[in-house]
């Protein structure tokens, strides 16, 4: 299990990040931010100090697992709420894992932030909401950091982000799903 210690400055000469830095969950185009612990050798350190995330004034309690430490955490914990915050179009038909509920963090044609995927997740998880472990996963990690800031600042308390996604990062020719991720470690997946 990986933490992630997050401390944002806004930077508005900062409009770009490299190749590195996309592949960091939660970048972003504006705004800088210092990965630091553990997370550095899972991440890269030079993605790890380009991580960028909005203006935040506290440590993140997010905790962070690769795709098989998460499989092992929702096995020891069947009360667990998996969801896969990816659109329901990826969930669909590039495939989820199983087990995982979708509640699409951002979906087409618009992908404006949804604003009842707290709502959404709290109905899910049950009258005991705050304290469940919610466990997210997206394509790629940077969209289920987003959505587990927005759990915790809705007083969720035990949000676990899965590392580098279902798909994974990109490799040098911009594929998916040759490095990395739930699909490359061949965890139990299912598509329609």
């Amino acid at each position: 299990m990986h933490r992630l210690g997050v401390k944002a400055r806004n930077n508005d000469a900062s409009r770009g990040l490299s190749a590195d830095a996309r592949s960091v969950p939660g970048a972003k185009r504006n705004g800088r931010c210092r990965v630091t612990g553990a997370a550095q050798a899972s991440v890269g350190f030079a993605a790890a100090t380009l991580y960028s995330r909005p203006a935040c004034t506290r440590e993140a309690a997010m905790k962070h697992l690769m795709p098989s430490e998460a499989q092992e955490f929702l096995h020891k914990n069947p009360d667990a709420l998996f969801v896969d915050c990816r659109s329901e179009m990826e969930y669909l038909f590039v495939g989820h894992p199983l087990g995982a509920l979708n509640v699409a963090w951002n979906d087409g044609p618009d992908w404006e932030v949804n604003p009842h995927f707290v709502g959404r997740v709290a109905k899910l998880a049950g009258t005991n909401h705050t304290k469940r472990p919610i466990v997210l996963i997206c394509r790629s990690g940077l969209r289920s950091v987003d959505a587990g800031i927005a759990l915790e600042k809705a007083e969720f308390a035990d949000v676990y982000n899965v590392l580098h996604g279902f798909e994974g990062d990109l490799d040098d020719l911009r594929h998916r799903g040759t490095e990395n991720g739930w699909r490359f470690e061949g965890l139990p997946w299912e598509q329609c």
